[in-house]
């Protein structure tokens, strides 16, 4: 069994064929359409797929929102350019013509994280950092999803009262602030108009402002472990996306929650599949929803 695995994020689409071991044998990847018009997602997906198509039996999609019913709705509209309701699953199956399954982005992460433990854990909290910040939570060697796709969206949760906007529209919420999206829009100065990857840069020379910037990244999502340990009692959390993969980043992280009083610590460990994670956990996601 090969299944087509698709990852959709707010940055690129990335693409790859998961063999029935497991193992991604083949993968691409392309930009996510500037305009994101629901037109043009559709055609960047089609042009993605079609080298990977021949030999696969199925599809598996991840995606960043919310996705209900194989319909993908963005809880922050930003990070996929004002896409309102998109018929994920049915433009998919209609591309490729085989069935076709979905689930948010992080949660597939989270899944294929989990079976990446050395030892199976009660509850596992998975986090990425990247364009924004979402979650994913195995309990019990059971993915949740929620009734309505919402379970995990641990980035929208309240960092700070006084903070800014987020595009979901709370005020402060942790992807407001600690994403790379959040880190660019704080940026001022020489540092205003950049992206994440170039004000991490920045910090490796030595640049105050954009060493602070990040530093304040790092404090954020140690506050909000800190809140996920006292919500879900998880034994480990794992972090993956680019920021929260970036050198240095998550032993800013592991040193900000080291000064939280000790019921709020969990041990911490970085994303074992890095940027494959969401296609091998689409993949797992497949064979456990298809017959």
């Amino acid at each position: 069994m090969t299944i087509l695995a698709i990852d959709i994020g707010g940055t690129k689409l990335a693409a790859g064929r998961v063999s029935g071991d497991r193992q991604i044998t083949e993968r691409c990847e392309m930009p996510t359409p500037a305009s994101k018009t629901p037109e043009a997602l559709a055609e960047a997906l089609r042009q993605l797929v079609q080298p990977l198509l021949p030999g696969a039996t199925r599809v598996a999609v991840a995606s960043t929102g919310i996705i209900h019913d194989g319909i993908l709705t963005s809880i922050n509209p930003a990070n996929l350019g004002g896409l309102a309701r998109f018929p994920l699953v049915e433009t998919l199956s209609r591309i490729t013509g085989l069935p076709c399954v979905a689930l948010n982005d992080a949660q597939a992460a989270a899944l294929a994280e989990y079976y990446a433990l050395c030892a199976p854990v009660p509850v596992m909290v998975f986090i990425t950092v990247s364009t924004g910040v979402g979650g994913g939570i195995v309990s019990g060697g059971k993915l949740l999803t929620g009734e309505g796709g919402l379970a995990g969206h641990i980035g929208h949760t309240l960092a700070d009262p006084h903070g800014p906007r987020c595009g979901c529209g709370r005020i402060g919420c942790v992807e407001a602030i600690a994403s790379g999206r959040g880190i660019a829009a704080a940026a001022r100065g020489d540092l205003q108009g950049l992206d994440a990857k170039t004000i991490f840069a920045r910090a490796q020379q030595g640049h105050m402002q954009a060493t602070e910037l990040i530093t304040h990244s790092a404090l954020t999502l140690a506050r909000l472990i800190a809140d996920v340990k006292a919500v879900t009692d998880c034994e480990c959390v794992v972090i993956g996306g680019s920021v929260g993969l970036a050198e240095g980043y998550l032993a800013q992280v592991k040193a900000f929650l080291a000064e939280e009083p000790q019921a709020y610590q969990t041990a911490l460990h970085e994303a074992c599949f890095r940027h494959d994670a969401g296609l091998l956990g689409a993949a797992l996601w497949a064979e456990g929803a298809m017959p």
